[in-house]
């Protein structure tokens, strides 16, 4: 193989590590797996969002049924405020509920939907009513500590008496 042949297939190498790389960015940032057709918007208020990102998926039984647009803080009751765009062949009833998950003990956010058994369904413009906030870690492991801490304190005061 000739010096040209050699630099072709460099540059042919080259290429298909850069789409290879551009395709895992797309995963690592959860934008290709979901496919904006036609879609509604809904919102929900949480009071901690933990650390939920714009373009997290929103899944009901662990399929992505859309995806979060955006998030903002609202001003008068200090609550996150989730928009989310979700598949329009995907209906559910008015009082399904949302939830912050995690994907594993340490991974990304998201939002889970679970549907309701109301037999009116969320329209787009419509609330989520029934929310539950992200579980903060860090709160989680400070509230043991602390709860182990007392516990301790309590043991060493009561001591055993002679």
């Amino acid at each position: 193989m000739g010096k040209k042949g050699i630099e072709t297939m460099v540059g042919v190498f080259v290429l298909l590590g850069m789409v290879g790389l551009v395709f895992l960015a797309l995963k690592a940032a959860n934008l290709g797996s979901f496919n904006a057709g036609s879609t509604y918007a809904l919102t929900a208020r949480f009071d901690n969002i933990g650390g939920l990102k714009k373009h997290a998926p929103v899944r009901s039984a662990g399929v992505t049924v859309g995806r979060v647009m955006s998030i903002e803080l609202d001003r008068k009751t200090y609550q996150g405020v989730v928009h989310m765009e979700l598949d329009s062949r995907v209906e559910f009833p008015r009082d399904s509920s949302a939830r912050i998950l995690t994907a594993g003990l340490l991974g990304d956010q998201y939002i889970g939907v679970e549907p309701g058994a109301d037999e009116k369904i969320l329209v787009a413009g419509d609330a989520i009513k029934q929310t539950q906030s992200a579980v903060v870690l860090e709160s989680l492991i400070s509230q043991f500590l602390f709860n182990k801490a007392a516990d301790a304190g309590a043991g060493e005061s009561g001591g055993a008496k002679k």
